[in-house]
């Protein structure tokens, strides 16, 4: 099985910014987040994540050695990244979901974030096969690996919503990867809302 989760909420989050490589910090709200995620997941053979702090922060919740893959890092967002989302201009927001080709200035389009994503996701299928394995990672990368598990282009990204502190779980069988729960945050009842 390949556990999909995103990290908890950090300030940037929970003020509404477009938050890419910025290397924020998990909130109290966050890290408690992480907690309840490890709580509900349980054991795993391993334990992957992006090189950023709130994945990182949120992937020791297990308790387990952690492997940075850089593959598993947010979509850059270039000159956005910290820009409040309503601050974005409606035209960039037209063309950046009508290409996926389309990079914002300085970043990365969901294209490439897609390729990047499907390559490590093809890495963890011997492992995800045989294990469990937790990947605790970045909204844009769940969308693209949900999207790799479908077997659907990078375009479906705009039709979904990955919570904070949520969960998606892919199973890799002998026919490939299939979607088998997604963006699940039942296990945050107790925690409070993001």
């Amino acid at each position: 099985m390949l556990t999909l989760v995103r990290h908890g909420r950090t300030e940037a989050n929970r003020s509404g910014l477009l938050l890419g490589r910025i290397d924020a910090e998990l909130d109290p709200l966050g890290r408690e987040q992480a907690a309840a995620v490890a709580r509900s997941v349980g054991p795993v053979d391993r334990v992957v994540c992006s090189p950023l702090a709130r994945t990182r922060a949120t992937a020791e919740a297990w308790g387990a050695p952690v492997q940075v893959d850089d593959r598993w890092v947010e979509l850059d967002y270039g000159e956005l990244d910290g820009t409040p989302m309503r601050d974005v201009d409606a035209d960039l927001w037209r063309r950046w979901r009508s290409d996926v080709a389309f990079a914002p200035p300085g970043g990365e389009s969901l294209q490439a974030l897609g390729e990047r994503v499907r390559a490590a996701c093809e890495d963890l299928v011997p492992a995800a096969r045989d294990g469990h394995v937790v990947v605790v990672t970045h909204v844009s990368p769940i969308k693209a690996a949900a999207a790799w598990a479908m077997g659907v282009g990078d375009e479906v990204s705009w039709r979904m919503f990955v919570a904070l502190g949520s969960v998606t779980r892919i199973a890799v069988g002998d026919r490939g990867p299939s979607l088998h729960g997604f963006n699940d945050v039942a296990h945050l009842a107790d925690v409070g809302p993001a």
